[in-house]
């Protein structure tokens, strides 16, 4: 019987993501999850208030999906998926197809958001290249984050994540993000690069950058610049892995838009948070580029576990549990609960901005440090709220929450209340009155 506890057994063997281990301290050892609650090793509960890494879309083990995977699991776990299919595979991107709506007509799949990213530009690159144009060159607004693939990191802003790499990355031209007051030097940019015939793709996450700060912006800027590069037959790759599924207010971020993308990529809520997968969806016309006699024409890109008949049937499912009329209702009035809560912290002293868009609710505290991911002046936040029992991950001066749908109203406003408190906390900071410690803590 092992009698060391569990995150002194992890402490051992394992290395964990984007954690610098000399200075972090033990893991939390989560031994159970309930609706909107991670239970750890000790009993203690937190509210999940980041959807852990914005996977989990109807809280922790829920029966519906857990019942799919196992109903799956009895038939057929998996095939390989080159030369085979299988029900579960077809009929998700069926699905996912109806749910979408236009232009898409092919589903690719593969294993995570990075790598839905990597085959979008794939395609995107090949899709020229099998017309004999050439074009190689790809747009991406700054502060962006696509994936830590090297397809994903070269069309990601050069930041601490791709430092090490630079030298490995291929050239990508970086706008600005259309921010509110910047949409008119964004669109003259974005015209400027265009009339080089060389330009192959623009991709974006449409309406809130995440990992580069919960940076948001308009549909209406977005919509003029695709059909600016409809115009220019450029195409265009809408990365929707953080927004996808309800997270923007309506079920894809896409929808918001009159010019679609011509690719789409899916990921993190696409199965509930049970298990791993990605989507690439594409429209007609650029599949058909691929169809030919010529085998040097076909996509040369797969996964082992491309096409997994547990995650596309729990993906299914999950889908469906959104046909629930009462469920997007719910949905709806969190969305409202966000907003409301964005313009009443507003108004803190300590709060530099604060913003929302659909279930994601941000908040971008004032400091003596340039935002951004490496601003440390927040550096407690995460214990402050462990303290309460809500489970954050800043992103440097920016504190947010995208939260199960399940989650009640009682329980986010215990997570907006202690938003609040911890603005308090930094005012009394200041003073040297207070320390986390001696914090107001909720029951």
């Amino acid at each position: 019987m092992q009698s060391d506890s569990l995150s002194s057994r992890d402490k051992k063997v394992i290395w964990h993501p984007y954690t610098q281990a000399q200075l972090a301290s033990d893991a939390i050892a989560i031994v159970k999850g309930e609706g909107v609650y991670l239970i750890d090793e000790n009993g203690n509960k937190y509210i999940d208030a980041v959807g852990s890494w914005w996977v989990n879309s109807h809280g922790h083990s829920h029966p519906m999906l857990a019942e799919a995977i196992y109903e799956q699991a009895k038939k057929l776990e998996h095939v390989i998926f080159a030369g085979f299919t299988h029900e579960a595979a077809v009929d998700l991107a069926e699905a996912l197809l109806a749910f979408a709506g236009a232009p898409f007509s092919k589903v690719f799949y593969s294993d995570n958001g990075s790598t839905a990213v990597e085959v979008a530009i794939k395609m995107a690159l090949q899709y020229f290249d099998n017309k004999q144009e050439k074009r190689s060159k790809i747009i991406a607004y700054k502060n962006a984050y696509h994936g830590d693939t090297f397809g994903a990191m070269s069309v990601s802003a050069r930041s601490i994540f791709t430092a090490a790499f630079e030298q490995q990355l291929f050239e990508v031209i970086f706008i600005d993000t259309p921010t509110p007051g910047n949409e008119a030097k964004s669109i003259e940019q974005l015209k400027e690069i265009l009339q080089n015939e060389e330009t192959a793709a623009f991709i974006f996450e449409p309406l809130i950058q995440g990992a580069g700060g919960m940076i948001t912006y308009s549909a209406q800027v977005l919509n003029e610049q695709i059909a600016l590069c409809k115009d220019y037959q450029v195409l265009t790759i809408a990365d929707e892995v953080f927004t996808g599924f309800y997270r923007t207010g309506t079920a894809f971020a896409s929808h918001q838009l009159q010019n679609k993308p011509d690719i789409l990529c899916l990921s993190k809520a696409l199965t509930g948070g049970m298990m791993a997968l990605g989507v690439t969806m594409a429209a007609e016309f650029i599949y058909e580029a691929f169809l030919s006699q010529d085998r040097s024409k076909t996509f040369f890109h797969g996964h082992s576990f491309t096409g997994n008949p547990l995650a596309c049937s729990v993906a299914l499912a999950s889908l469906n549990l959104f046909k629930n009329e009462n469920y997007l209702l719910h949905i709806k009035s969190l969305y409202e609960m966000q907003k409301t809560f964005v313009e009443q912290i507003q108004k803190h002293p300590n709060v530099k901005d604060a913003r929302s868009c659909g279930i994601i609710a941000a908040v971008e505290f004032e400091t003596n440090e340039a935002s951004g991911y490496l601003n440390a002046a927040l550096g407690d936040a995460f214990h402050f709220f462990l303290e309460k029992g809500i489970l954050i991950r800043p992103l440097g001066n920016v504190i947010y929450t995208v939260p199960p749908y399940t989650i009640n109203k009682s329980e986010l406003s215990l997570v907006h209340r202690s938003f609040e408190a911890f603005a308090d906390y930094l005012t009394e900071k200041k003073h040297g009155k207070t320390d986390l410690k001696t914090s107001e803590n909720f029951d």
